[in-house]
């Protein structure tokens, strides 16, 4: 029996293929990937050819590709998220370099225990 661990990295793994493929099919350029550290995510090049990372954040069912409010999408709609992602791309990614959206939620739980 696999762990949680490895069917959340799984179900992961899922959606950012299903995002790649329907990217694809758009004709936005788009590769899934693992990172270094093990990470999956999705490179899209936007319409000047610059390339950001897109993730999967499990806890809060998002797609994600940098830490603003408007680089998140629900991963639960995925003809939605794709869109979502495709006018991203097509307007451009923001200069900045991509930013990390990361949350601890067990520090969270921890810092309001009792």
């Amino acid at each position: 029996m696999s762990s949680i661990k490895e069917r959340q990295r799984a179900y992961e793994e899922t959606l950012l293929a299903a995002l790649r493929n329907d990217l694809a099919d758009r004709d936005i350029p788009a590769v899934f990937l693992i990172e270094d550290d093990g990470r999956p995510g999705v490179e899209v090049l936007d319409a000047a050819d610059r390339a950001r990372r897109v993730y999967v954040h499990l806890q809060f069912r998002w797609f994600y590709w940098g830490d603003q409010l408007d680089e998140r999408i629900s991963c639960l709609q995925l003809p939605t998220a794709v869109e979502r992602v495709q006018q991203a791309a097509q307007t451009g990614w923001r200069e900045e370099e991509q930013g990390e959206l990361s949350f601890n939620l067990d520090k969270l739980v921890q810092a309001y225990r009792l």
